[in-house]
């Protein structure tokens, strides 16, 4: 596969200002038990990343996926994903709102968030599965997006584990439904379609550019 380990200056960078993001919006978040849950995740992920990156450090570009997402999930820990402020930061740059011009009626951010997963850790994903080597044809775009779905999956597993636990508000804003019975199967399928947009998008780029 494309996309050999770097592995230099650009890591730590991306490291000290996902630390530096993460300090700010842990600053008096608006609903301080919900960011705290929606950081357990965060936190062991940051300690494999740093323990992987010794041994077999992913791509410069998968560096920077992670850190966008990253970012994506702080802002949604902070606000809690059903009440990120997009509208109003929308008003106050265009003098319009998100949902008006879209005709939403609920806030999507957290929809966002789960498009992105799948759309932004697939290359991580891949790189992970082929540390050892490529995989052969198909199953190079193919097992990454099934190792994303389940992961994915696995994610509204432990939401739902968590919110018996904690019950009450917390579990509500944990789990973020506004009111949609469906709303952990939109999740998983906005995480396929993501991943799945990467995995062809990645196909033709590599089909166009071989190596």
């Amino acid at each position: 596969m494309s996309g050999a380990r770097e592995g230099g200056w650009l890591p730590p960078l991306l490291f000290a200002a996902f630390a530096a993001v993460w300090l700010a919006l842990a600053w008096d978040p608006w609903y301080r038990e919900d960011w705290a849950l929606e950081n357990v995740l965060v936190g062991l992920g940051l300690l494999w990343l740093v323990r992987r990156h010794r041994v077999a450090p992913f791509s410069d570009t998968a560096y920077v996926l992670l850190f966008v997402f990253g970012v994506l999930h702080e802002i949604g820990a902070h606000h809690t994903y059903s009440e990120v402020p997009y509208d109003a930061w929308a008003r106050a740059l265009t003098g319009h709102t998100v949902s008006d011009v879209l005709g939403l009626a609920r806030n999507h951010f957290d929809r966002l968030a789960h498009f992105a997963f799948g759309l932004l850790l697939f290359r991580p994903v891949r790189e992970y599965v082929e540390t050892d080597g490529p995989l052969p044809g198909a199953a190079s775009y193919l097992y990454p997006v099934a190792l994303l779905a389940t992961m994915s999956l696995v994610f509204e597993l432990f939401e739902w584990g968590a919110a018996e636990v904690f019950g009450g508000d917390l579990g509500q804003a944990y789990l973020g439904t506004q009111g949609d019975v469906w709303d952990a199967q939109k999740d998983m399928a906005l995480a396929l379609l993501g991943s799945v947009i990467a995995a062809v998008t990645t196909m033709l780029m590599a089909r166009k550019n071989p190596c």
